[in-house]
């Protein structure tokens, strides 16, 4: 921790105020109790830090509602909102694969598709690009680590033996019937609604 971080103003948070606020409060308790057993002053104490944590609860359930970020920094995503953020996403990518199936076979008017496929698609584009907001780091991994890949000597048979293979899967994801390519994981084609393999 440097200078400049540690004398930086603008890095005062609102749960400060309450560790503050809790320690300011027990030692006033202290030195006004001086003349009663020990007991009670650690209980007095308790009860202080015990009140400075519920108001730091009922902020932190508050904050939202005021629409500011709570204590978090707008660069890198921990692991588990990345989860929940590649969950959604997947979620909503699998809406937009519904929604597109419900237009081909006529359940959904045009007008509506649109309307529910640009939401959907903002949606997801949001959803990306809070992936991509801190994954600088994650990106020079990546690239370090291809670079090695493909310097191995045995690079070059695994890369043929894995097109080959994305080859025997398409094939196998074609429709019999109209011979349109689907995905890997389509029960139905996607133009024709005809049941794949």
């Amino acid at each position: 921790m440097n200078s400049e971080t540690s004398t930086d103003r603008s890095t005062f948070r609102p749960w400060h105020f309450f560790v503050l606020g809790a320690l300011m409060a027990a030692t006033a308790g202290v030195l006004r109790s001086a003349e009663t057993p020990p007991a009670a002053t650690i209980l007095l104490s308790l009860a202080i830090g015990a009140a400075a944590l519920c108001g730091l609860a009922l902020l932190r359930t508050l904050w939202p509602l005021a629409g500011v970020e709570f204590g978090v920094d707008g660069g890198a995503v921990s692991n588990r909102a990345r989860e929940a953020i590649e969950r959604e996403k997947a979620l909503v990518l699998r809406s937009i694969k519904e929604l597109e199936f419900d237009r081909a076979m006529g359940k959904v008017a045009d007008e509506d598709f649109q309307e529910m496929a640009t939401r959907l698609k903002a949606r997801a584009i949001g959803f990306m690009r809070q992936l991509d907001s801190g994954t600088s780091e994650y990106r020079d991994l990546i690239e370090r680590e291809l670079q090695a890949r493909l310097a191995s000597p045995g690079a070059g048979s695994s890369s043929r033996a894995a097109s080959s293979a994305q080859d025997a899967c398409d094939e196998a994801d074609a429709c019999e019937s109209c011979e349109t390519v689907n995905d890997a994981d389509a029960k139905f084609c996607k133009e024709c609604g005809e049941t794949l393999r």
